[in-house]
């Protein structure tokens, strides 16, 4: 059905690895990183994580405890607070949305990608197209089987709609749900020509572009071809009578002089000349002034050659610890990508990312828990980078959605939500609820499947090293006892006030955490669903839970 999706992802496979020489740098690093779990009786020190994130490559050497990270040096060392009645959305997490007032002007946009809406076909989730086609093993005439399926989560299933418009109206529900979370806009993936009328993606940037307009016209559209698809095949002059259809669409994402900003995807398949060419022919032919702001892979090649012609730059991202290191020791780590754009006179645009699961490429990154998200938040904030883009928004394909999904809920977009607006107001927000997140897989590593994979998923190389563990990522008020029972092995830490990472050693059976303090139980959070010895198919990806959902 979706052929053009899976050369994308296929084409990608090769593409997204370029990284791998980048952190060669790495090899001593992980040997840290290894975990040391023990099952406990009596209460260990919980490692703190900082006044925002994880650790930079130094976790603590306490034994016994579940490993938890050192603060760095580099995160918002101070809280914001306000006096302004709190956002009705800040009941689910563990502060106080700031008023937009106190907003530093930094923006965060997610990647939006067509192929993966919140339903394909309107009907019931049971039955619908992501149940019997996407997520069963046989789905597609089987197309799939040789790897259990061809995805592992799906946007969160709701029921069939009456509205003869519903693909606009989940559009619109998406816009709303981004809103939600202190996003600002999507990067939306542009993969096909505006004029293609043979797959409903197609018309999605439109779309979305409407959809914004009507829920909230701040909410903006940032356009981004997709050089890995048929505009490869363009000159310069045929892209610009693609991108210059939406210039004028009131909520394309245009900067304050009134440019619009195009920021394609693979940039560097067309050299800087074509670009050139392509940035003359929107102002000759069209009156369309651009602010260019290339997504490379491999950032570090290709800034330089790109430099003269662009706003600013972005990295497409590794998504581990290891080749997220919150530090500039490298001059391919991603830190120093961002001071390199920098120096050229550039604003940056930092990855940030929670993991990424391929089932289909049989490849797959460690993120080790939340520690991947929380070191990428912290490198956009200590690098100054002036935007974001979350890699993805709902890229299903590659397992790197933050999009509300059967995984994780929304758990994971209100866990992601203290380092977005840490970034957002350039200090940490003061902690006003006890709060706690849960993440595990369903499966240890080692687990064989019902639907055994013919190319099982392994581990990329230079990834952070594969582990089995459970995380409660907690937000505290004040010091509080996290006990985490993992089927019948219980793991007991002590959480300091603020954030904090509290492991246990992943094993079958359900999981249940709680936060006690003195006699009173402050917090509480269980999986949604249980650790299993024979899972329906090989699936790496992270699960969230909360303890305010």
């Amino acid at each position: 059905m979706l052929s053009g999706v899976q050369r994308k992802v296929t084409c990608e496979m090769n593409l997204h690895v370029q990284w791998i020489r980048n952190t060669v740098f790495h090899l001593t690093g992980l040997l840290c990183l290894l975990v040391a779990m023990v099952t406990l009786t009596s209460p260990v020190q919980a490692y703190p994580s900082g006044s925002f994130g994880g650790n930079n490559g130094n976790p603590h050497t306490t034994v016994p405890a579940p490993t938890s990270t050192a603060s760095p040096t580099t995160a918002p060392t101070t809280t914001t607070s306000s006096t302004a009645p709190p956002n009705s959305n800040s009941a689910s997490l563990p502060f106080n949305i700031p008023p937009k007032s106190t907003l530093n002007g930094k923006l965060v946009f997610a990647h939006y990608f067509p192929p993966y809406p919140i339903s394909i076909d309107n009907a019931n989730p049971s039955s619908d197209y992501y149940t019997t086609q996407y997520l069963a093993a046989n789905g597609e005439n089987n197309n799939h089987v040789g790897y259990g399926g061809f995805l592992r989560d799906r946007p969160t299933p709701r029921p069939s709609l009456l509205d003869a418009q519903w693909r606009q109206r989940d559009l619109e529900n998406e816009v709303r749900q981004a809103i939600s979370a202190g996003i600002d806009g999507f990067s939306v993936d542009i993969m096909s020509s505006v004029s293609d009328t043979s797959w409903w993606g197609s018309a999605v940037p439109t779309a979305l572009i409407n959809a914004a307009a009507t829920v909230d016209p701040n909410f903006k559209i940032m356009l981004m071809p997709d050089m890995n698809g048929i505009f490869k095949t363009m000159t310069p002059a045929q892209l610009a009578a693609e991108m210059k259809v939406y210039a004028s669409m009131p909520s394309t994402f245009k900067l304050g002089d009134g440019r619009l900003v195009v920021s394609p995807f693979l940039a560097e398949n067309k050299t800087a000349s074509w670009w050139s060419q392509f940035i003359s022919e929107m102002k000759t032919s069209y009156r369309i002034n651009v602010a260019f702001v290339p997504v490379f892979l491999d950032a570090a090649a290709n800034r330089n050659a790109f430099a003269s012609i662009s706003y600013g730059m972005s990295n497409w991202g590794n998504r581990n610890p290891a080749g997220n290191p919150v530090s500039a020791s490298n001059p391919d780590s991603p830190m120093a990508l961002a001071d390199a754009a920098h120096a050229l006179g550039k604003i940056w645009m930092q990855p940030v990312s929670f993991q990424d699961s391929r089932p289909i490429q049989s490849i797959y990154d460690e993120s080790q828990n939340s520690q991947n998200l929380q070191n990428t938040w912290q490198i956009a904030i200590a690098s100054n980078s002036e935007w974001v883009q979350l890699t993805t928004w709902n890229d299903y394909s590659e397992g790197t959605s933050f999009a509300p999904s059967a995984g994780h809920g929304l758990a994971l977009l209100d866990m992601s939500a203290y380092g977005l607006y840490s970034f957002r107001t350039g200090a940490a927000p003061e902690i006003v609820r006890d709060t706690a997140y849960l993440s595990y897989r369903n499966q240890l590593i080692s687990a064989v499947p019902i639907n055994v994979s013919s190319a099982p998923m392994t581990l990329r190389q230079w990834s952070s090293p594969a582990r089995d563990t459970v995380e409660v990522l907690t937000y505290l008020t004040a010091p509080a006892v996290v006990n985490v029972k993992v089927g019948s092995t219980t793991t007991t830490c002590n959480a300091p006030a603020g954030m904090s990472s509290c492991l246990a050693p992943l094993k079958v059976g359900s999981i249940t955490a709680t936060v006690v303090r003195g006699a009173a139980e402050v917090s509480r959070v269980a999986s949604h669903t249980a650790v299993t010895a024979s899972p329906y198919n090989q699936n790496l990806e992270y699960l969230v839970d909360s303890s305010r959902r």
